[in-house]
């Protein structure tokens, strides 16, 4: 019964948030609760696990709430700054460069960090949020990506370098061929399609400027709906999510160990590259754990550790980044999943292509 019930725990995770309403505004405790699920269907509830759990998520809710309250205390400040910059260089040059750079940076200032100032700089974009959404979606990819060049980045390089015994650098070597040059292609995305937000958004309000003055308010009251000003109550709000989230994947990621270890590595390393995706909704440290090993092929390590890291862009739950990201501009998960599911698995189909044909 262990693995037909983590089948279906896998598959209310992946099909809920969308269909549910309350669940999809609650994502937070729905996953703590699968996660708790899982881990006590596969049995392996235990008092170590529970404080892992407890204690997994310090660091990340701090930074969270403690880079929170900066921004919030210099908020008019840094405004002030972004405004300035916004007028001596485009916007669409300032988003390949926020792309670029914090995408780069991530292995060193840790993805946290690097998704933290990427909030700040989306919240502040001159566009509506649709458009924001998209933006922040395409960056946390690249985030995702850029913070696995160097074990400081994410867990994820931190596991793998330690599985295959090698050196600060390796996964540099190893992935940066793929990664930069990704990274790159993914801010000249971000940018081009800023340009095309910002005169679409221009062309909207002149068509709206010959409409009654009462039309005219209400479209731009609308234009942040979803995006409230930040407030303490927010702040510290918005780290105990974050905490919770990180306890739930936690949860479901030793969990899941009994399908992981039955079904997933027994499977050819061109099947386990899609197979993957299931980092979509897992944490992919856990994946590398498990299924990393010093006796693979660089072709068999490049493949699991790229599947792994552009499906963690898919869905929300995936990265730290999509996480921080989400919770302070409120995205939905199927707000996330239109944008992220179809450009995830192009530049998976890309990357297959270029590893395997």
């Amino acid at each position: 019964m262990v693995i037909p019930g983590l089948i279906a725990i896998l598959l209310l995770v992946l099909v809920l948030p969308f269909v549910i309403k309350q669940i999809e505004e609650n994502l937070e405790p729905f996953l703590f609760v699968m996660g708790v699920a899982a881990a006590l269907i596969s049995g392996i509830m235990s008092r170590d696990l529970v404080i892992e759990a407890l204690k997994e998520p310090i660091m990340i809710a701090s930074a969270v709430f403690i880079a929170g309250a900066l921004f919030f205390i210099l908020r008019h400040q840094f405004a002030r700054f972004m405004n300035r910059v916004y007028q001596v260089i485009p916007v669409p040059v300032v988003v390949f460069l926020v792309v670029v750079i914090l995408g780069l940076a991530s292995s060193v200032i840790t993805a946290i960090i690097a998704s933290i100032i990427l909030v700040e700089v989306i919240f502040l974009l001159p566009l509506d949020r649709k458009h924001k959404i998209v933006i922040c979606v395409l960056a946390c990819f690249s985030i995702g990506l850029g913070a696995a060049l160097t074990p400081l980045g994410e867990p994820l390089s931190t596991i793998a370098i330690s599985k295959l015994d090698q050196d600060f650098f390796y996964l540099l070597r190893l992935l940066g061929k793929y990664i930069i040059p990704t990274i790159i292609v993914f801010a000249a995305l971000a940018s081009v399609y800023a340009a095309w937000a910002k005169r679409d958004q221009s062309r909207i309000t002149s068509d709206l400027a010959i409409t009654a003055d009462g039309a005219v308010a209400h479209e731009e009251e609308g234009i942040e709906e979803g995006i409230e000003e930040e407030t303490w109550r927010g702040i510290i709000v918005r780290a105990l999510k974050v905490y919770l989230f990180v306890m739930a994947l936690v949860f479901l990621g030793e969990g899941f160990h009994p399908l992981i270890d039955a079904y997933i590595l027994k499977l050819d390393y061109r099947l386990l590259y899609w197979v993957n995706m299931i980092s979509a909704i897992l944490d992919n440290a856990t994946l590398t754990a498990a299924e990393i090993s010093i006796q693979m092929s660089t072709l068999q390590i490049e493949a699991i550790l790229m599947g792994l890291l552009i499906s963690g862009g898919m869905l929300i739950p995936g990265n730290i980044p999509n996480i921080i990201s989400a919770s302070k501009l409120r995205i939905t998960s199927s707000e996330w999943a239109k944008i992220g599911v179809p450009f995830g698995l192009v530049v998976m189909v890309i990357f297959y292509v270029i590893l395997f044909v």
